[in-house]
């Protein structure tokens, strides 16, 4: 009997000789309402102009609907066409498009129920980031994302610069090399690769920071698991060894994962309908079932085991210690061997980056990768090399100059302490919750 007004667009409309059905939805859920428009009132004649895609407004009154499929409807009284979308042209028309034709149009997709429903669980994801790092007492960083530091020392980095465009004119110095001493901050500059290091400086001087933003990698690869810019999640912890870390990090994903399920039950059920009929089960096993841990060496054992037994069903079936985990591997210790989430911990150190902690074992470092069923690896940690000594060997052990990394080793210099964090792609964790299997789907505009 309340009095309301919906404003939204139009999804169908069925006109009868006296009335009209409207589906409108205004993004907020993933099923519209209905509108009853009677032939009998004033602005009717708006009601005939109305499309699928059309922006409207609509007053009525909620009432109880006797027909199938929604339990109220507004009866309207006063309907306002706000927005045209007559053209022949549009091209959202009332059927299932493919996502790799909803990616061409990406200023358009987020009208679609698929990408809608990944955009609010998205939006609940993130909401629960900040509200599970508040909780346990950590403070929010913002990291900068313009860096002369390449965390990875992968070197796949874009650059930043105010150089001409023009080879001619770029400054050289007497050797022939670029002067970069004439850019805008006197020296080469990138789009981050991540937030951690920044994340360690406040870590050693205010406990435990997280940093949530954007990173960019300059990887020329073309699969579905890859952007060239992404979200991470990245919170570092001090006095922490790698135990606390995994901990922090089994707690994490259990608790965004079940404010998902709980605050997007009719996307989650979309999403289990038409992508994954196995999502909700495998979401709920995964809040409700303790994740598996499992050494490396352990799992490159087990890993040898199972192919022994028929190498040909394995992409790659070469693995012995050093071998870096492809997703055939990490999906068969997370779904069939564990059959759970698992993290693989102490990782050798010469395929991991130089700033994990070496064990006393001298082949391995605290490092850790959390697998899980249906992706692969979600999250990478480790507890940080705290030792000044060991850390200066290591960066020039693997190539890079201490120079460059003086503040860093200022850090293990004055007050140095056990500290650890991990770094989440979000895209791969929206993939995970919703069944989405590109990643590209995953953000709003992919790059």
């Amino acid at each position: 009997g309340q009095e309301v007004v919906v404003k939204g667009w139009v999804r169908t409309k069925r006109s009868q000789k006296s009335f009209s059905f409207i589906e409108v939805n205004d993004g907020s859920t993933q099923k519209g309402i209905q509108i009853v428009a009677n032939s009998e009132i004033e602005t009717y004649a708006e009601v005939d102009k109305l499309v699928t895609g059309s922006a409207v407004a609509v007053r009525g009154t909620v009432v109880e609907s006797p027909g199938k499929g929604q339990k109220f409807e507004v009866n309207a009284s006063a309907v306002e066409l706000v927005g045209d979308c007559s053209g022949s042209e549009y091209p959202l028309q009332k059927k299932r498009h493919t996502l790799e034709f909803l990616r061409g149009i990406a200023h358009l997709r987020p009208r679609t129920n698929t990408l809608a429903s990944v955009s609010r669980v998205r939006s609940a994801l993130a909401q629960a980031t900040h509200d599970f790092f508040k909780e346990q007492g950590f403070l929010y960083l913002q990291s900068p994302i313009v860096t002369a530091s390449d965390c990875e020392g992968a070197g796949e980095m874009f650059r930043v610069t105010t150089l001409p465009t023009e080879v001619a004119k770029i400054p050289k110095t007497k050797d022939g090399e670029i002067d970069f001493s004439k850019d805008f901050f006197g020296k080469p500059a990138f789009l981050t690769v991540s937030g951690q290091l920044s994340g360690e400086t406040y870590a050693c001087a205010l406990g435990d920071v997280y940093t949530f933003g954007p990173t960019f990698r300059a990887e020329n690869s073309q699969t579905s698991r890859h952007l060239a810019e992404f979200w991470m999640i990245e919170p570092e912890m001090a006095f922490a060894d790698l135990e606390a870390v995994i901990d922090n990090a089994e707690r994490f994903v259990k608790h965004v994962v079940k404010h998902a399920m709980d605050t997007c039950p009719e996307d989650l059920a979309f999403f289990n309908s038409f992508y994954d009929k196995t999502l909700l089960k495998r979401l709920q096993a995964l809040v409700d079932k303790p994740f598996a841990r499992v050494s490396y060496t352990e799992a490159i054992a087990l890993l040898q085991e199972e192919i022994a037994k028929d190498k040909s069903k394995w992409q790659f079936p070469d693995v012995e210690f050093g071998t870096d985990l492809s997703t055939e591997h990490e999906r068969w210790l997370a779904e069939t061997k564990f059959q759970a989430a698992t993290f693989v911990y102490d990782y050798p150190r010469d395929i991991k980056a130089f700033y994990m902690r070496d064990n006393a074992d001298g082949r391995t470092v605290a490092a850790t990768d959390l697998l899980v069923p249906g992706v692969g690896e979600l999250i990478g940690g480790s507890q940080r090399e705290e030792r000044l000594g060991v850390l200066e060997d290591k960066l020039v052990e693997f190539g890079l100059s201490p120079e460059d990394y003086w503040w860093y080793l200022d850090l293990r210099r004055y007050g140095s302490t056990p500290h650890g964090g991990y770094g989440l792609g979000f895209e791969r964790l929206v993939c995970y919750v919703t069944g989405i299997e590109n990643i590209r789907d995953a953000i709003a505009f992919p790059r």
